[in-house]
């Protein structure tokens, strides 16, 4: 029998979906383990849709994705991002996930080494892994408020540094990186001449503290920028998102477009114009909606003594368990949801900063998130 390329085997399992599968498996579960938002896509956007199927736009489109969504998109850059791009720069991918695997594509060869953060979002290190470059974590700690520590940086780079991921709201923290921290990183990426991949995915939701695109501080020419819309709108089954390249990739990234998917499927693609152009009432209330369920989830956590990072973006809570993980969260995650059929999903899942750790989704209902929640141990 014929062998699969044998840095397959190097590519890791995702610690979420263990989970989610076991629970999906269950009765009674609480889900508070997947990042699914639970509000219902806006009615102009599903009406958009519905409207494609039914007036036969069911065709190929250009592999960069169709104009007007295209134009939208700059101009949403442009309006909310500071990013002032050509529309060639542009492209519609299937989701983030595409767009963030089309970034990794382009940039990282076999063996090359990109700098991942940790705890990260986990497909970071499954992409790097899928086309044989080696994730390098760098560390995320509470003992430096979840940032970046740019001396760290400084010992991990190698002649085979080619990549700096940054993810600003963080999955699965919660954190958003002040202006000076993305200027410091934009600077480190200057010095060792690496690009920048900025997964955006979250930008919609951040409280107390304002988003920055860190390509809105120069620096354009290295970075990859990667949106979505399956969170800001409740898209998560319409696969819409977005990557922004530097200026002068048109003809690169259109036979890489064709070689992975050709185009995004048209109805979407149309869903996803009305979702950027037309009313953002939905969105601020989901914004609202996680907002006040974080309020509740605190109130839970504080009555029985367990301490969490307080996010200032996204729609998650990372807690610490490690009173009762006994420093294999992972393990302590399935036996928590077999004995009281919550789940959650384990710091580890994330990268080795986030044993004793778990990840909650806030974009549940409340009345989940406190029973869910009341059931951790006590401190």
């Amino acid at each position: 029998m014929p062998q699969l390329a044998p840095h397959i085997d190097s590519v890791p399992a995702s610690g979420i979906r263990a989970i989610h599968e076991i629970a999906i498996q269950l009765d009674g579960v609480i889900m508070l383990a997947v990042g699914e938002p639970d509000r219902d896509t806006a009615p102009h956007i599903a009406a958009a849709a519905k409207n494609a199927w039914d007036a036969g736009e069911t065709h190929y489109t250009a592999n960069a994705g169709i104009q007007p969504l295209r134009d939208a998109i700059t101009a949403k850059l442009a309006r909310d991002n500071d990013l002032h791009v050509q529309t060639e720069q542009v492209w519609v991918t299937v989701g983030a996930t595409q767009a963030l695997h089309q970034a990794m594509v382009l940039t990282l060869a076999a063996g090359d080494e990109v700098l991942v953060p940790d705890p990260g979002y986990t497909t970071f290190t499954m992409n790097a892994r899928m086309i044989d470059a080696n994730p390098v974590p760098y560390s995320l700690l509470p003992e430096h408020g979840f940032l970046p520590d740019l001396d760290q940086l400084e010992t991990l780079v190698s002649d085979r540094t080619r990549v700096l991921i940054v993810n600003s709201p963080s999955n699965p923290l919660g954190v958003v990186f002040p202006r000076e921290t993305l200027q410091a990183l934009l600077d480190f990426a200057e010095r060792h001449d690496l690009w920048i991949i900025s997964d955006e995915v979250y930008e919609a939701f951040h409280y107390g503290a304002d988003h920055v695109s860190i390509a809105s501080l120069g620096g354009s020419e290295r970075i990859l920028s990667v949106f979505s819309l399956s969170k800001t709108y409740a898209m998560t089954g319409v696969r819409v998102g977005y990557l922004v390249t530097p200026p002068g990739f048109t003809d690169t990234m259109r036979t890489v477009q064709e070689a992975a998917i050709s185009c995004v499927a048209s109805p979407d693609q149309l869903a996803a114009v009305a979702a950027i152009e037309g009313p953002q009432d939905a969105v601020a209330e989901a914004s609202r909606h996680y907002r006040t369920n974080y309020e509740a989830a605190v109130g839970v956590l504080d009555g029985l003594g367990i301490p969490h990072h307080v996010p200032h973006g996204a729609f998650y809570l990372w807690i610490d368990v490690s009173h009762a993980s006994g420093g294999d969260v992972a393990g302590w995650a399935q036996r928590f949801l077999l004995q009281q059929r919550v789940a959650v999903a384990p710091g580890s899942a994330f990268g080795r900063s986030g044993e004793g750790w778990i990840r909650v989704c806030l974009a549940a209902s409340k009345d989940d998130i406190v029973h869910g929640l009341g059931r951790l141990p006590r401190r």
